[in-house]
C-alpha cells in the first residue's frame, strides 16, 4: 500500500472528527469514565485492528487513551489508517 500525500490527506481529515494529521500520522485522544471503560474500548479496537491486520500505536493511562495511526511499511498514512480511524470513531461513539 502506498502512502498518501499531504494534499490527499488534508481534505480527508474532514471525514474524521477529533483527529489531526501531524508527524506523518493521524492522531486522536479520548477520555473515558474510568480504566474499565477505557480498556473495554481498547479491546474492541484490538479485535477490529486484528481483522484489518493494521494495528494502532497507542498509550493508555487510567482513563485516557492516545492513538496514532500510520502505516509503517509505507512510511506514512494510507487508506488503511483512514479505515481504522473510522472504525475507532464508530466504536467510541
Amino acid at each position: 500500500m502506498k502512502a498518501l500525500t499531504e494534499l490527499q490527506i488534508r481534505p480527508r481529515m474532514k471525514e474524521l472528527e477529533g483527529w489531526e494529521f501531524k508527524n506523518d500520522a493521524l492522531h486522536t485522544s479520548f477520555e473515558f469514565k474510568d480504566f474499565k471503560d477505557t480498556f473495554s474500548v481498547m479491546t474492541r479496537i484490538a479485535f477490529e485492528a486484528e481483522k484489518l491486520q493494521h494495528h494502532p500505536n497507542w498509550c493508555n493511562v487510567y482513563n485516557y487513551l492516545e492513538i496514532s495511526l500510520s502505516t509503517h511499511d509505507a512510511n506514512g498514512v494510507t487508506e488503511k489508517d483512514f479505515e481504522l480511524a473510522k472504525i475507532i470513531d464508530e466504536l467510541v461513539s
